[in-house]
């Protein structure tokens, strides 16, 4: 994706070709998942005894490893990893040691390390935007079509039904997906991936992608997506177009700072607390706001390292707790806190929490502002923001973050590891890159 890696010999271009098509292979295993169209999901699926998701996973860490060997110089491979990021797998590994069964743990964590390790070569793989755009419009029509298609054949199991765990979803699309939440989110990621192909030049794929992909949206039921695609979209793209760029980190970090205030401030600091209680006492993000402070609770009784990877929800020691009469969800039959930086305290701590806010957030807004102002890193750094900003929006509200092979979290460090990149080199556009279009 960087003109570093961009030769002019003929050999150069067969291997860019074969690098592109092994990025656009791995991107699109890893969202559509090795158990796709069965609501249990490769997601849930993926730390066990699943000899099928032990093998694809396996294979698609080999084959990252073997692109990033054989395509991709050292120096590139080294860029993706910033010391706040590499900090915060240092408390993922302790998390994983000091886990309730770390055998267990260690076996999740290994599907989390390959995901990561795999969106790093999606990232480095690709010569150039050029190259990089066939990725995005590859897996973005492959997963797009492949859920169209579910909705077509498979209707039964490409939607939720009134059969299933959660009867209430009845009719709600989730195509590929184990669940609406992962569908939804997924598909507004590869709506920005089409906001990106258009502003490159690829005005069809880019208009038919970004289409396809919010109709999608609004058919999982989602209206926490469905508001944050216009939200992420606008605050990235518009101080841009009106010249004011540089405010960009900073608008981000007032809606980041504002939804934390309105969703666990309302929780944890008290004058917020009693405010809401005041004039909206409805507010609970549909019962969250008890499951968070159950959160907290927990959290004050092992604020330093947290209860481990994989070592708390769904565990005895939740799923065997006496349920609060005034809890509006039953504990003992979640799977995660629904939110993701809450979560991420109770399994490693606080000390994680605090270097996730540095690795997630404001590291990435430092390297958005300070990337170059060239055509291609600019285009690329709002699309990786836009999914940026969004994921870690929806992680109020929903866990994903180190959740295996989960395709949120994936888009998540696609984010964290694109801003990183196109902030320290030129991107070059390839051979018919859309210089002729306006960033």
């Amino acid at each position: 994706m960087t003109s570093q890696t961009v030769s002019s010999r003929p050999g150069a271009v067969t291997q860019g070709t074969v690098a592109t098509g092994i990025a656009a292979l791995i991107l699109t295993l890893l969202i559509v998942s090795f158990r796709p169209f069965q609501p249990a999901g490769a997601v849930l699926e993926a730390g066990g005894g699943d000899a099928v998701n032990q093998l694809g996973f396996g294979t698609v860490g080999l084959l990252a490893l073997g692109g990033l060997v054989c395509f991709t110089r050292p120096k590139l491979v080294l860029a993706l990893w910033g010391p706040w990021f590499l900090l915060l797998l240092g408390f993922f590994f302790l998390s994983v040691l000091h886990a309730a069964d770390p055998g267990q743990a260690a076996r999740a964590a290994s599907f989390t390390l390959i995901g990561i390790v795999a969106i790093g070569a999606v990232l480095v793989l690709p010569p150039d935007a050029e190259r990089f755009s066939w990725v995005l419009a590859i897996a973005g029509f492959a997963v797009v079509g492949l859920s169209y298609a579910g909705l077509m054949l498979l209707p039964d199991v490409a939607k939720h039904t009134a059969d299933s765990m959660e009867p209430q979803h009845e009719g709600l699309w989730r195509g590929v997906f184990s669940h609406k939440n992962i569908a939804g989110p997924v598909m507004a990621c590869f709506a920005f991936a089409g906001v990106y192909l258009f502003r490159r030049g690829w005005r069809w794929a880019g208009a038919v992608l970004f289409g396809l992909a919010i109709i999608f949206v609004a058919h999982t039921g989602s209206k926490t997506t469905a508001g944050l695609v216009p939200v992420a979209v606008l605050v990235v793209a518009l101080p841009g177009f009106m010249g004011v760029r540089g405010l960009t980190p900073w608008l981000v970090a007032l809606v980041l700072a504002g939804t934390a205030l309105g969703t666990l401030g309302i929780v944890f600091i008290g004058p917020l607390s009693d405010f809401a209680a005041t004039h909206f006492p409805d507010m609970t993000f549909t019962g969250r706001t008890a499951l968070w402070r159950f959160g907290g609770e927990m959290i004050a009784q092992r604020p330093w390292f947290g209860y481990g990877y994989e070592s708390f929800w769904g565990t005895p020691l939740v799923t065997e707790m006496d349920r609060p009469f005034d809890m509006d969800w039953d504990i003992s039959g979640i799977v995660h806190g629904h939110n993701g930086y809450l979560d991420i305290a109770v399994l490693m701590g606080l000390p994680a929490l605090g270097t996730a806010v540095f690795a997630f957030i404001l590291v990435p807004l430092r390297d958005y502002a300070r990337v170059p102002r060239l055509l291609e890193n600019v285009r690329l750094a709002d699309f990786f923001l836009m999914v940026l900003l969004f994921t870690t929006l929806n992680a109020f509200l929903e866990s994903f973050f180190f959740r295996r092979a989960d395709p949120v979290w994936l888009f998540t460090v696609m984010g964290i590891l694109g801003l990183r990149l196109v902030a320290r080199f030129p991107v070059s556009p390839g051979a018919n890159g859309g210089a002729r279009v306006r960033a």
